[in-house]
């Protein structure tokens, strides 16, 4: 995958040496999505405050027995909208793409642009050289984050209904047309979509494609989840880090720096690992805006708590922490203070089990600012030493940085400049329990006061004797859980950190416990390594207040297809809604519950036909065919939202 990280679990994002060698094939149409018929009963559509709960109907995961399916999305559930006076509304759920990525879209100036494409730091096209004769501009075929948002006195032509705006990212693209590894090799773009909401039916349609100027911000890093603030900004994300101090030997890094700057040298590691924040204007098009005082972390998502000021955030790494930045000002992150959680005794995956106390540890208070002016001008090396072997010198602390024993000894005075850009090290020095393996996604459910957590896998850092396992984490698992699961952490105020200061803030995490795990199997007729009616690998997490559902995206290296699902928290239903092409990731999750009256779930997903032998072997051959003639011969993955056909949903 990449010098800077290896994650030792071959995950879609990790995957990428076992990639097929079948040879190329031309590039084939896109297959119709699965649309499924709507149907209603009672009094129709549900009216402003008539809404009373809601549940999903969960489809089957599909089999060899419909090949067809296994190669393309696929939507086989419904929803059900129970109203106050008790009559119901039935969805069927369908998927409506906006654009399969290398499709030519409408620039909103009469021409078009290719979506997912690639630029460099001065905005010209990135274009891939490695078959003479057929150079083109690079595109992803890994869309990721996305936010769907209104704004007051939108004014776009060719809008007919009302326009309504999303903000998508693109991870990276997982090789060039010889076949060879792109991973992490070129800086990440992102979107800002005009859409054309009907105001009869809800359908949304593509009316303009605009790329953000990420100049500003000297490009982007891998970005990965993202959330919308409560302030209507899209949170991006630059995830896995750049190994700062050994940065230079990284050809990965070298090569995003030729491809952002033209010299593979010019490339400062300091400036990648933030959070992005994406402004969207009412013409159609975006400002960005890196924020660099909430940790140089392996942000996957993050997400602002209703105070406006807390945020918790998503470490998709080995060896990675709970963390929580409070802002000094509500809606405002320039300024504020940064924690990483400390575990008491009593952590568990087991969802019967009690679950542990958290508590937290004060890594330092800073501003953008002046962070990034230290990015700017401090080397590695200036900051704090580190060995990848005992140095035999007592004035240095061992600690595991991604799995790996690091000895480290921060520089005098320079705490405030490791904490925030050398993050993962200082926590861990500081006794921050670092010992999670890949913390993905997070959300918050308001009402009840729990934000959820998707750890990815349980396994490495969380097990005894595992790599990177630490027993001042607090976490020892017996055994991995490569199947993963989602954790619950009940929110509270009136805390103080470890040097007893109280924390300005009433969302703070102080218990964690385990919701929902999956179940690793040996092994199925069609290759599933985890229970393909369980969750596996949670990646993506949203939750709906007005349904009371947790909507959960996989990226399973364990399921053959990856779905989406949703987990009512009330009634305790799992219920499948929809499952992507076999190799590919679900992305992009994001739930509106009114935009205009209407409800969205917004989902894409990245590299269809990703093939891991062990996984993939017993339909690897079938499927390949098909997900090639589906997707622009495996470069392209689709944008998208699932909805109702041929009304989308109105909760009410």
């Amino acid at each position: 995958m990449s010098d800077l990280a290896t994650p030792s679990l071959p995950s879609r994002r990790t995957a990428l040496k076992f990639l097929a060698t079948a040879p190329m094939l031309p590039l084939g149409a896109l297959a119709s999505s699965t649309l499924l018929s709507g149907c209603a009963t009672g009094s129709g559509p549900a009216g402003a405050g008539n809404y009373l709960s809601s549940s999903f109907t969960s489809m089957a995961a599909p089999s060899l027995a419909d090949t067809a399916a296994m190669a393309t999305t696929t939507v086989g559930s419904s929803l059900q909208v129970r109203l106050k006076d008790n009559s119901t509304q039935s969805y069927r759920l369908a998927y409506q793409p906006f654009f399969v990525t290398g499709d030519r879209v409408p620039d909103g100036k009469g021409g078009t642009i290719l979506s997912g494409g690639y630029v460099d730091i001065n905005n010209q096209p990135i274009i891939d050289r490695s078959v003479p004769g057929k150079e083109r501009q690079m595109f992803s075929d890994s869309p990721d984050g996305t936010s769907l948002l209104g704004l007051p006195n939108a004014n776009v032509p060719g809008v007919k209904g009302k326009a309504v705006f999303a903000v998508v990212q693109f991870e990276y693209t997982t090789r060039d047309q010889a076949g060879a590894d792109a991973y992490g090799n070129l800086p990440s773009p992102i979107a800002v979509l005009t859409l054309d909401q009907d105001q009869a039916t809800g359908k949304l349609s593509l009316v303009k494609y605009h790329n953000v100027d990420m100049s500003k911000a000297h490009g982007l890093w891998i970005t990965c989840g993202a959330s919308l603030s409560p302030w209507n900004t899209h949170l991006s994300s630059e995830e896995y880090e750049p190994d700062a101090p050994f940065a230079a030997e990284s050809s990965q890094f070298k090569k995003f720096s030729k491809n952002v700057y033209g010299d593979e040298t010019k490339a400062n590691p300091y400036h990648y690992g933030h959070l992005p924040e994406v402004t969207v204007h009412p013409d159609g098009t975006g400002t960005v805006k890196k924020h660099y005082n909430l940790g140089r972390i392996s942000h996957e998502l993050v997400q602002v708590m209703p105070d406006n000021r807390t945020v918790l955030m998503g470490d998709d790494a080995t060896n990675s922490g709970l963390f929580v930045f409070v802002a000094d000002r509500e809606k405002d992150l320039s300024s504020g203070t940064l924690y990483v959680g400390k575990l008491g005794s009593g952590f568990s995956v087991d969802p019967a089990a009690e679950g542990a106390k958290i508590s937290w540890i004060k890594l330092g208070h800073a501003t953008s600012a002046e962070i990034e002016k230290m990015a700017d001008t401090l080397k590695p090396s200036d900051i704090m030493t580190v060995h990848k072997t005992d140095p035999s010198d007592a004035s240095f602390t061992k600690v595991f940085y991604n799995g790996n024993a690091n000895w480290i000894k921060v520089k005098p005075g320079m705490e405030k400049a490791a904490a925030f850009l050398e993050t993962h090290r200082y926590a861990y020095l500081m006794g921050g329990s670092m010992g999670f393996s890949k913390m993905e996604g997070t959300t918050v459910n308001i009402k009840d006061k729990i934000a959820y957590s998707a750890l990815q896998n349980m396994q490495d850092s969380m097990v005894k004797t595992g790599k990177g396992w630490n027993a001042a984490s607090g976490i020892a698992l017996d055994k991995a859980l490569i199947a993963g699961g989602v954790m619950m952490h009940k929110l509270d105020g009136g805390q103080k950190d470890s040097a007893g200061n109280a924390i300005n803030s009433e969302w703070m995490p102080v218990h964690t416990k385990a919701l929902l795990v999956g179940e690793d199997i040996a092994g199925d007729a069609l290759g599933n390594k985890a229970n393909p009616n369980m969750v596996s690998n949670p990646d993506n997490l949203k939750f709906s207040e007005k349904m009371r559902t947790l909507f959960i995206g996989e990226d399973s290296s364990t399921h053959v297809n990856n779905f989406i699902w949703a987990y009512n928290v009330d009634t305790k239903q799992l219920s499948r809604l929809m499952s992507m092409p076999s190799g590919a990731e679900a992305t992009g999750l994001h739930v509106v519950d009114d935009l205009n009256g209407w409800t969205y779930i917004m989902s894409n997903f990245q590299h269809a036909g990703d093939w891991i032998p062990s996984l993939h072997g017993k339909v690897q051959a079938t499927l390949d065919p098909l997900v090639r003639a589906n997707y622009k011969d495996r470069y392209g993955a689709a944008v998208g939202y699932l909805t109702a056909d041929p009304s989308s949903i109105k909760l009410g």
